[in-house]
């Protein structure tokens, strides 16, 4: 098979779905941006599969080294030696130099962990964080990923279909949710098989709406503009937007606060969408509303969590759980404490604390080869509420966070979803969001600034959920029994082994 051009795929998605594929026919080695300096046109963390045979998929510069980074990685292949190699400033590659005037570190793998990649993709096509984690001469290279963009859009005539051509064609996947018949023939046949009927107001198709979709509104229609935006406020989407004026908008807020919708969430839905104001062509409409989700994306994904602290609580003593450390027991082939610990979507958060007790050192170790700071606790047998009180304590004094994201050790399948969507609930205004069980308040749950005030003066066996009476506005978000179960017992965890969740 001779070489073809590369392949200009960006996300990492598609690349390892690549690697993937290519390694089933041929080796395929895997190119990673370790660091740059400078304005490096790609970011750390970016990369390139480049199969034995030269071709290519994704690409780590303007066009200056990536034919050079091709014709190195295949010589990686060919020997089966991994290259560490660095191009522009300070490079020996004195005929390669970079326009910008930085540098670009790149890491050449030839016969990267296959495990690694593929627990990576399989996160990413779950729409959850992906975190890719190899060790590399005697230390680990680890980099986070965030799913692909989604768009869900719904509305009627020329405004849908417009707008969901452009973000179809420039790499977005686009649910596409339409009114007339009409409408749905034309999207069939324009690239949009499976567009979604909508028949009925009262009976709206079922929302899978994630931190990494933007939900667009594109009808002009009361009846069918509340439905659908109540659904789409109680998803995770980052970003929701409806057509129309200023006056249009307005008036679409006090409809929706008439339905009964809090302000909190009618605050969530921009109006009038687009970077700029009054586009009254579908096209220009499209390039508009497209620009500013795509800026929302970007900001949302570089500030999830950076004004975030966490609280991992992981003190407890294991009093009725026999034979050794609860937290470091295993549960199908990894330590309870891990399934909370190494959760990706926590990367990026301002700070990462856990809170441990006396003699509990196993746990510090596992916990620092994962990123957390560890804070030891010597009074950690008189109860939880002390341990709350220490750990938001102790956060407060080392950074400015806006929110305290409190978790528990012990609740191992809690989803990183769950999470997003509390943190998504804690909007100005709201005190604190807790995850709601059965209708029963408790942790995870996520605190406003002036709220951590009060957590730290918790005692003893109190709980985060002793503040309530003094807080004005709680939120809350449901998560199903089974994902919120924890363990106490050797039975608690057999138990969960055996759901297979």
């Amino acid at each position: 098979m001779t070489a073809t051009a590369p392949v200009y795929l960006e996300h990492p998605e598609d690349i390892l779905d690549c690697w993937s594929t290519w390694r089933q026919e041929a080796p395929t080695a895997l190119v990673i941006i370790e660091g740059t300096i400078g304005g490096a046109v790609r970011a750390p963390g970016a990369m390139m599969a480049v199969s034995e045979d030269g071709r290519a998929a994704g690409y780590v510069s303007g066009g200056c080294i990536d034919a050079d980074v091709i014709l190195q990685a295949r010589k990686a292949l060919a020997d089966s030696q991994m290259r560490r190699l660095r191009y522009g400033q300070g490079s020996p590659f004195r005929d390669l130099p970079l326009p910008c005037g930085g540098a670009i570190d790149i890491l050449i793998l030839p016969d990267p962990p296959q495990h690694a990649i593929e627990d990576c993709l399989a996160r990413l096509k779950a729409r959850t964080i992906g975190v890719l984690a190899i060790d590399v001469e005697d230390e680990t290279v680890s980099f986070s990923y965030r799913p692909k963009l989604r768009i869900r859009v719904a509305g009627r005539g020329a405004d849908p279909l417009a707008f969901a051509r452009l973000a179809q064609s420039s790499g977005v996947d686009v649910s596409l949710w339409l009114r007339d018949g009409d409408d749905l023939i034309s999207a069939q046949s324009s690239g949009f098989p499976d567009a979604v009927s909508l028949n009925s107001p009262q009976n709206l198709p079922d929302c899978f709406d994630d931190p990494w979709t933007a939900f667009v509104l594109m009808f002009h229609d009361e009846d069918w503009e509340t439905p659908l935006l109540k659904q789409a406020v109680c998803g995770r989407a980052f970003y929701i937007g409806a057509v129309g004026s200023p006056k249009t908008h307005a008036k679409r807020c006090l409809v929706l606060q008439d339905a009964g919708m809090h302000k909190s969430d009618i605050a969530r839905v921009k109006g009038p969408i687009g970077l700029i104001p009054s586009m009254r062509d579908a096209s220009m409409l499209a390039v508009s509303t497209l620009a500013e989700i795509v800026s929302g994306y970007h900001t949302s994904a570089r500030s999830a969590l950076a004004e975030t602290g966490v609280v991992l609580l992981a003190a407890g003593q294991s009093r009725r759980f026999r034979d050794g450390d609860k937290l470091l027991s295993d549960l199908n082939g990894t330590p309870l404490l891990s399934h909370v610990s190494s959760l990706g979507l926590l990367e990026n958060a301002a700070v990462k604390l856990a809170v441990i007790g006396p003699d509990q050192i196993n746990r510090q170790s596992l916990l620092n080869t994962q990123g957390w700071t560890t804070h030891l606790h010597e009074k950690a047998t008189d109860g939880q509420g002390t341990s709350i009180a220490e750990g938001v304590k102790r956060i407060s004094e080392e950074a400015a966070v806006s929110n305290v994201l409190i978790l528990l050790g012990d609740m191992p399948y809690v989803p990183e979803t769950h999470l997003s969507r509390l943190l998504a609930r804690l909007v100005p205004g709201v005190d604190a969001v807790f995850t709601s069980v059965d209708g029963r308040l408790q942790p995870p749950a996520v605190f406003s600034a002036s709220s951590c005030e009060m957590l730290i003066t918790l005692k003893a066996d109190e709980g985060a959920k002793q503040i309530l009476g003094a807080l004005t506005e709680v939120r809350s978000v449901p998560l199903e029994p089974a994902l919120a179960r924890d363990v106490d017992t050797r039975e608690d965890l057999l138990g969960l082994q055996d759901a297979n969740l």
